[in-house]
């Protein structure tokens, strides 16, 4: 999915001020993708930037379309990243500029990889009227920047049902499973769905910076309530975490090593220097090859804003 504001960032260097102690609330603001797609936007902010190599995160829906709506994101570019699009509800068609056509159904993840350059489309079906999703994009580390792209599709990923959730682990390893998405970092990211609410202990990684994004519902953490469409940030150094959760709710734990390149983002680039992301703008108002064309996309090309910075 586009991202349709302007947001230019240097992570490494963001500085936190905790609303809590050892956890920090972080509430999503309001966006649009796509002409009728609410989305909620948590990362990146003022207050934080990354967790790990997550430096975009947001929740889409959920919505219900009138006949004739939907969800349409014309072509776009990206660089040095990868988007990795978890689907709840609906169905969504990516194409992009290598050729590839996928539908992703609820209970799959896409995930393409920008490397140097990429195009892509996303249009919601004829045949749905609701869309709920997480699109989530990881910043590449500068090494493989310029890698070639690249896009894969997973149908099935690791499930379990323990303490009264439902577990999807999405990305890395948990509790002895493997997610098969591929990633170039230390990542984590698990699905947590719990229908009838309850207490949940969740082993962590120590070496991890976690974040936990609420899309349905409430849990607490010790005396500290998070609601729908906001992120409870908790640092590294736990090797566990109590949650309470509500019944509906629903919550996506993110993890990672601390990201140990600086990274800048503009419009829908990931980049290390203002100088790179100035040369993929260009490069895109230009129509330059690097970004290809998408197939049987007929539309116009999202045009880029302007830099908030001289070139």
């Amino acid at each position: 999915m586009s991202n349709q504001e302007v947001d230019c960032a240097l992570s490494s260097s963001a500085v936190c001020d905790d609303n809590t102690p050892g956890v920090q609330r972080i509430t999503a603001r309001s966006a649009e993708i796509g002409g009728t797609l609410p989305v909620n936007r948590v990362l990146p902010t003022r207050q934080r930037r990354l967790i790990g190599a997550w430096c975009f995160l947001d929740h889409a829906g959920p919505a219900r379309f009138a006949a004739g709506e939907g969800m349409h994101v014309g072509a776009h570019p990206h660089t040095c990243l990868q988007t990795f699009t978890w689907m709840i509800e609906g169905e969504v068609l990516h194409r992009d500029s290598l050729g590839n056509e996928q539908v992703i159904r609820p209970g799959e993840v896409n995930l393409m990889t920008a490397g140097r350059g990429i195009t892509h489309t996303e249009d919601s079906l004829a045949s749905t009227d609701r869309l709920h999703a997480a699109q989530l994009w990881i910043a590449l580390p500068q090494a493989l920047g310029d890698c070639a792209p690249d896009f894969a599709h997973y149908p099935e990923l690791p499930r379990w049902c323990t303490q009264g959730v439902e577990h999807s682990l999405l990305v890395g390893t948990y509790a002895g499973r493997e997610s098969p998405v591929e990633v170039h970092s230390p990542l984590l990211a698990i699905d947590l769905a719990s229908m009838s609410g309850g207490a949940l202990q969740l082993d962590l990684n120590p070496k991890f910076e976690h974040g936990i994004l609420l899309l349905e519902g409430e849990l607490s953490i010790g005396t500290e309530l998070f609601s729908e469409n906001q992120l409870a940030y908790l640092g590294n150094g736990h090797e566990a975490l109590k949650l309470q959760m509500s019944p509906g709710c629903r919550a996506i734990l993110l993890g990672g090593e601390p990201f140990a390149d600086e990274i800048l983002m503009f419009w829908n680039f990931v980049g290390y220097s203002k100088a790179q992301i100035a040369q993929a703008w260009r490069d895109w108002q230009a129509g330059d090859a690097r970004f290809g064309r998408v197939p049987g996309h007929d539309g116009q090309p999202l045009a880029a804003p302007a830099l908030p910075w001289r070139v």
